[in-house]
């Protein structure tokens, strides 16, 4: 039987003494992922909608991109909403706990 080593310790990132610096950081970055998402499923519900304009304009004949453009844009829509569904719950459990 081997014996049990003991292992250093996990070096903890450095702190700056603050929490708020760490709260505010958090919450630039949570911001800002949720607003590079919001953008990016706005850039696609705009090809979906460019390619199906093209398709009825006639200068596009290839269905299946716009159909795939549509449905890249739904489901990337439905995504979205769920995260938000996601994010509200979890808004609504915060406020019902008792301090």
């Amino acid at each position: 039987m081997n014996p049990i080593s003991v292992q250093a310790p996990v070096p903890t990132p450095e702190r700056s003494g603050r929490p708020a610096d760490a709260v505010s950081r958090a919450e630039a970055g949570f911001g800002n992922l949720l607003e590079e998402m919001v953008s990016e499923v706005n850039d696609q519900q705009l090809a979906a909608d460019r390619a199906v304009q093209q398709l009825h304009a006639g200068g596009s004949k290839n269905l299946h991109e716009a159909m795939i453009a549509m449905e890249q844009a739904d489901i990337s829509m439905r995504l979205l909403v769920q995260m938000r569904n996601k994010a509200m719950e979890a808004y609504q459990e915060i406020m019902r706990l008792q301090v």
